[in-house]
């Protein structure tokens, strides 16, 4: 179906890029004006290969150095280490579209939290108001750049190329409104967190199993 739109640690790519997994419609079709997209990482699955960002990188063209999606290994009191992906949050209530002084950030159909480049004149103002780092200023374009949740991909009928790739399952997208989605399911059924919530930025990537202390 076609969807509407669209201690720290940030790895870099390895030599070898995987291959996404083959593309495969994953959504039966809601109703467009209620979809409310979201990420679901269950913290305990990421082992940390890293295969996220390798995606993320290839399927989004992201400058060497920079990352859209990064994982942060923790070490957990046990001295098990802990893997803790990370990406732009797609808040209901950004930080950085408030502090962008040319409205260069907009929350587009689906809630997804976008930058518009034709707008964007690179003063980072928004960088500086997320508080999850997950803004960064291309170094090519010059302009505000993030995770978009693969909008381009939503378009086709496709997961997020982070989601679609990971071999054990730690992340979980799909629409929070539909109580048939599979992430829907599982948030109700799961004790869940998300990051830095004291902010009021309310977050659309929940977490299970994140570490104490992370944020």
């Amino acid at each position: 179906m076609k969807l509407k739109r669209r201690e720290f640690l940030k790895i870099g790519i390895t030599a070898a890029t995987l291959p996404l997994i083959e593309k495969v419609p994953f959504l039966v079709k809601a109703q467009e004006t209620t979809t409310r997209y979201g990420m679901l990482i269950d913290v305990s699955k990421c082992f940390g290969c890293m295969a996220c960002i390798t995606a993320c990188h290839s399927e989004n063209n992201v400058p060497i150095g920079n990352f859209r999606t990064w994982v942060e290994k923790t070490v957990l009191p046990s001295g098990v280490p802990s893997f803790v992906p990370k990406l732009c949050n797609h808040c209901e209530n950004p930080s950085c579209a408030k502090a962008c002084p040319v409205g260069a950030i907009n929350i587009t159909d689906g809630g997804i939290v976008e930058i518009d480049k034709n707008k964007c004149i690179g003063c980072g103002a928004c960088v500086k108001a997320c508080p999850y780092g997950a803004i960064f200023l291309d170094p090519i374009t010059g302009t505000a750049n993030k995770c978009t949740f693969c909008s381009h991909r939503l378009d086709s009928g496709l997961l997020p190329a982070c989601v679609e790739t990971c071999p054990s399952g730690a992340r979980i997208f799909g629409d929070l409104n539909d109580p048939n989605s599979e992430i829907r399911k599982v948030l109700d059924r799961k004790q869940t967190s998300v990051l830095r919530p004291e902010t009021g930025n309310k977050p659309m990537v929940y977490y299970i199993g994140l570490p104490e202390g992370v944020r």
